[in-house]
């Protein structure tokens, strides 16, 4: 469906911004207070991000490959959705941590800006070329 085509550009678009910009001030600042730095905001690209991830391996462009077509983007989309989501429960929560999130922080977290980049091009590459097979 090419709704979920369009959602995954602009998701991943704005999944690697978030990621890439991290902590640093907003280029874009709105009046009523809303800023991209925004944990709640974050948050919900996040799980936007997971969710088009997902539904974009199952939702196929009329011509395109089945899966294999839309990888790259659906990967890249869930992979920054996923660090979004982990960072906002790294923020909010008081267990310990574990073996596991400690794995999940040393492998995704700390390479966020690179997975961010990723997802940038992800979505450049998915607009400018819509029908190329693993884009």
């Amino acid at each position: 469906m090419i709704q979920f085509y369009f959602l995954s550009i602009v998701i991943n678009a704005l999944a690697g911004y978030l990621l890439i910009s991290g902590d640093s001030e907003d280029f874009l600042e709105f009046k009523g207070g809303f800023s991209f730095r925004d944990e709640t905001f974050k948050l919900i690209v996040g799980i936007l991000a997971v969710a088009i991830g997902l539904l974009k391996l199952l939702s196929v462009i009329d011509g395109d490959v089945p899966i294999i077509g839309d990888l790259f983007p659906a990967l890249a989309g869930f992979l920054s959705g996923f660090i979004l989501i982990f960072e906002y429960y790294r923020t909010r929560t008081t267990v310990e941590y574990t073996e596991q999130t400690e794995k999940i922080d040393r492998i995704l977290v700390r390479n966020k800006k690179i997975i961010g980049i990723a997802a940038l091009i992800a979505a450049a590459l998915h607009f400018i070329f819509p029908r190329a097979l693993l884009l």
